[in-house]
């Protein structure tokens, strides 16, 4: 996959720093080349490059074992020694022929790179592991200054600000309408119309994301058979190859995005689930960990069908779980990638465009696909930088703008009920359809309309008219 920082050295070199496409390169006067060896190139990309799991994870496949582990041993102590030393067995599971470390100052794996985890002393290595998860599956998110700057507004703060402002009555109401929009914006985004028993299963799933502490193969399978229409739920992880596309006028296949190989998933899945527990214990961002896991398991596509969905319901099960969402709200989150489907497309496409330049594969005349790469390592150890961004700001903008305009219109609904009561104290059924009739024809009752409402005289209609357009609705 495409790296985000990449070094190198020039004779010419002034040390600038270029940024293109995402991408940052970074060039060194030539004092800083390191010579040929594979230890030493690799501790170069360790100290200006940062940790990429994927790439050490390729090297490792392909070093000599035996000029690694000499290398080791004549620089025992050396802080980048010990952290390639660490990452070559935790990345391989082999043992290199090297006695334990007895000197030196622990040092953390990743180090400032990226996002870290709570460390585990690794007293082999004299290495702190902080990776979020296993060689399974650990994703990284790299500190950028937009994870920074989002990090200084403590957006979980301002959500509680503004639950504060608000009598608890309204709020209550609030999110009741919040749990059915994030429902139907959830299922729109993958074009679905759901029934009425799917759309309550749904709610309640989101209604109680803090109450399931023990994610599990078959908790999954439980999320997704509640989503589903039961004929079409699974009761394990798919076991054939699964890719997003569309058939073209010429019965050829688009493909938009490949699913890890059925071969591979049951260790990725697993991996996955490790990976949640340790970020369950982390002291890491709560966005940055729901970026990690709900885009970790989209990508990851355990199931034949509802991935999107489940995936979008982790991302409310993390930020429940970490407190950043208060107990009984919901922030629609669903409703901003619909409202905004390029961003979400974009965010999705920064993994699945590159992934496919990478894999080669078949597909046979019944739309059966085979994958010919070994593509394991593309989808254990992605960049979950961007989607942390993005996810991110999306959380953002739910705050900002689509929670306050909630609460605002509720707020204004309200003023506007009680000025129509004050006009004509009519039943609530009654009333409520005279509203929607109303706000369903830009604030008045149209003439066809107006025989429902024979029993209200023609100045109660004016004025009630009146007091729907005066609250705002």
């Amino acid at each position: 996959m495409p790296l985000a920082h990449a070094s190198f050295t020039w004779r010419k070199a002034s040390g600038l720093v270029e940024t293109d496409r995402g991408r940052t390169e970074q060039t060194f006067p030539a004092r800083y080349r390191p010579d040929p060896s594979v230890a030493n190139q690799l501790e170069f990309a360790l100290k200006y490059d940062g940790v990429n799991l994927e790439v050490l994870r390729a090297v490792f496949d392909q070093v000599d074992t035996k000029e690694l582990s000499a290398w080791v041993r004549a620089t025992p102590t050396g802080k980048y020694t010990r952290r390639i030393w660490f990452f070559y067995e935790w990345l391989t599971g082999r043992t290199l022929d090297v006695p334990d470390a007895l000197d030196g100052p622990y040092v953390d794996a990743i180090g400032g790179d990226a996002f870290a985890a709570l460390p585990i002393r690794s007293q082999r290595h004299r290495v702190r592991d902080d990776l979020p998860g296993t060689r399974d599956f650990c994703p990284l998110v790299r500190h950028t200054p937009t994870l920074d700057t989002f990090a200084v507004k403590r957006l979980e703060q301002r959500v509680r600000a503004i639950v504060a402002e608000h009598d608890p009555a309204l709020l209550h109401r609030v999110a009741q309408f919040l749990f059915l929009k994030e429902t139907k914006s959830s299922f729109e985004i993958e074009r679905e119309r759901p029934d009425r028993q799917r759309t309550l299963r749904f709610v309640e799933l989101l209604r109680t994301p803090h109450s399931i502490h023990d994610l599990s193969h078959d908790r999954l399978v439980y999320l997704q058979r509640a989503i589903l229409d039961p004929r079409y739920a699974q009761a394990h992880y798919r076991t054939d190859q699964n890719y997003v596309g569309q058939t073209l006028a010429s019965y050829r296949e688009r493909i938009h995005f490949i699913a890890p190989r059925p071969e591979d998933l049951a260790g990725m899945m697993a991996g996955w689930l490790a990976c949640n527990e340790r970020l369950a214990t982390s002291r890491i961002d709560p966005v940055v960990q729901a970026a990690v896991l709900g885009f970790g398991f989209v990508f990851l596509h355990p199931f034949g069908d509802g991935n999107g969905r489940l995936h979008r319901f982790l991302i409310h099960h993390v930020l429940s779980r970490t407190g950043f969402t208060p107990h009984d709200m919901v922030l629609p989150i669903s409703a901003t990638m619909l409202a905004r489907p390029r961003d979400y497309d974009a965010c999705l496409e920064n993994f699945s465009v590159p992934l496919l330049a990478l894999l080669d594969w078949r597909i046979d005349a019944n739309g059966a696909m085979t994958v010919l790469t070994d593509s394991a390592s593309f989808y254990r150890y992605f960049d979950a930088t961007a989607a942390a961004e993005y996810l991110y700001a999306t959380v953002e903008h739910t705050i900002e703008t689509d929670l306050r305009d909630e609460i605002d219109y509720l707020t204004r609904f309200d003023t506007a009920w009680r000025a129509l009561r004050e006009i004509v104290d009519m039943p609530d059924r009654r009333l409520e359809l005279f509203v929607k009739l109303c706000l369903g024809n830009d604030g008045t009752l149209s003439a066809t309309k107006r025989s429902t409402f024979a029993e209200l005289t023609d100045d109660e209609v004016a004025r009630m008219q009146s007091a729907i357009r005066d609250a705002g609705l």
